[in-house]
């Protein structure tokens, strides 16, 4: 591998894992063609509201092409209204097409280290049904009135025109709005955006508060991302949160629950998002009894939650791998449909009882499924998909996550493997996190990698802190390997 780039490595390796886990990595020539004749939608198919000239911003990772909301906040009698503008992306990708059938059935875009392989074309997902900047675009609108405490008032969904002013980044909005950066160039360039995004960031933090009241889990697992130079792999960056992060990640959780709630009330079924409360509750229990805290003997979201807040205080350092023993012990997410009228289980880690996936219908297929009920049920029109079609949907939807995950995970594990090559024999500290039949593993803390830990594990467990030596990496399978350093 030496005569190749590290970018080209790693491409490689997630195509054929791609393929591995049944996904189409590639489109199809049809896919190709019909998306080559698309041209920007016109508007049709009931009222649209002309948007175009507010002060609509979006926020999202410095790379992100794909941009799927944005979002729009004013004064409105004592409260704030807020507005979050969500792609329109069935008006170009119609159920049944030859893109829709690529979407179906890989379900996801899948971000790994080695590349972005989107649900839709390029030509779609980053240009005609992206809310690219200072084009205008057809949307999704769901409006909140909220109230001082973060609770929401009065709600609606409707079909707009709107306009992005600003393409904003994470990192920079993050430092800003905490004092730990100047205002991001992008912000300053546009007359009062700086208040539109310091109003929103407020209600967000209100809304985030009100949420952990009532159980929602403060969680934060390491996520690595590469750093490259040129072709070259020269550093793996955990990723931090920030109030930016936290504004959008607000703004969506509240968006997708008054959207589940709409189709409620318009007797539509929705495809829920939910997370059920934890099977293996006594194990958190468990864990919790580790560190001196006693948890309720049945599932109780906001005392876990208060052991949380407690713990990432105590201990912000190893607080992650507490994070990561929690995730893994909840269980996943995961898909399932809602016929109106009954009550699906909710979201346990969020704390909310109705929750969908609609925010991001450029790269999720149930976000375009939600879509596609919503501007039915806007239109009073007949619900597009039976309840049959729904149900093998939500399992379809809930097992390619899944392989999706296990491709970024995996791409995750060779990127690091790829930026350790050239590290054989250096030692590190790092901190053990899992210890038990299949082996030992340890996460250095720098760089952000986890490998096994092949010889000197003997008395070691979940939490203490090891020196190690690297004795084998494998790039193709992501293997990294340590042996106790003395």
């Amino acid at each position: 591998m030496q005569d190749r780039s590290h970018r080209s490595d790693l491409r490689s390796i997630a195509h054929r894992v791609m393929l591995d886990r049944g996904f189409l990595p590639d489109f199809e020539p049809r896919t190709i063609a019909e998306v080559s004749g698309l041209t920007p939608p016109e508007a049709h198919g009931g009222p649209i509201r002309e948007m175009t000239d507010l002060l609509w911003f979006s926020v999202d990772n410095d790379d992100s092409r794909d941009l799927d909301q944005i979002s729009y906040a004013d004064q409105s009698n004592g409260h704030v209204r807020l507005r979050v503008g969500i792609a329109d992306v069935d008006a170009l990708v119609k159920k049944g097409s030859a893109v829709d059938d690529h979407a179906r059935h890989n379900t996801t875009s899948v971000y790994t280290s080695g590349g972005v392989f989107p649900m839709l074309p390029e030509k779609l997902s980053y240009d005609l049904t992206s809310l690219n900047p200072h084009e205008e675009r057809l949307a999704i609108v769901v409006e909140m009135v909220m109230a001082d405490d973060g609770t929401i008032v009065t709600s609606d969904v409707y079909r707009a025109r709107v306009k992005n002013q600003a393409q904003l980044a994470y990192d920079a909005v993050g430092a800003w709005l905490e004092g730990r950066g100047a205002m991001p160039e992008r912000m300053a360039a546009v007359p009062g955006l700086a208040e539109q995004v310091r109003l929103q960031n407020d209600v967000a933090q209100k809304m985030k508060a009100r949420r952990h009241e009532n159980g929602a889990l403060d969680l934060q697992t390491i996520e690595a991302k590469p750093v490259f130079s040129g072709a070259e792999i020269v550093d793996l960056v955990a990723q931090q949160p920030n109030q930016a992060k936290e504004l959008i990640e607000n703004l969506m959780v509240a968006a997708n629950g008054v959207t589940a709630r709409y189709l409620e009330a318009k007797h539509f079924p929705s495809l829920r998002r939910v997370v059920r409360s934890p099977e293996r509750w006594q194990k958190i229990v468990d864990v919790a009894a580790q560190y001196d805290t006693t948890l309720p003997s049945g599932p109780d979201s906001k005392a876990l939650s208060d052991f949380l807040s407690e713990r990432r205080k105590a201990d912000p350092l190893r607080f992650p791998d507490l994070s990561l023993v929690i995730v893994k012990l909840m269980g996943a997410g995961e898909y399932v449909v809602d016929p109106p009228g009954q009550e699906a289980p909710g979201h346990f880690g969020l704390a909310v009882r109705d929750y969908t996936h609609s925010t991001a219908p450029n790269r999720r297929f149930p976000d375009l499924i939600t879509q596609r009920l919503l501007k039915a049920a806007v239109a009073g029109a007949p619900v597009p998909y039976d309840d049959g079609d729904l149900g093998g949907l939500a399992v379809h939807c809930t097992q390619k996550e899944d392989d999706a995950n296990k491709v970024e995970r995996r791409l995750r594990k060779s990127a690091a493997a790829l930026l350790l090559s050239s590290r054989i024999g250096d030692r590190f500290e790092g901190i053990v996190t899992g210890a038990g039949e299949k082996g030992t593993w340890v996460r250095v803390l720098a760089p952000p990698v986890e490998g096994k830990l092949v010889h000197g594990a003997e008395n070691l467990d979940v939490g203490d802190r090891v020196r190690v030596k690297l004795i084998r990496t494998d790039v193709e399978e992501g293997f990294i390997d340590f042996v106790k350093a003395h």
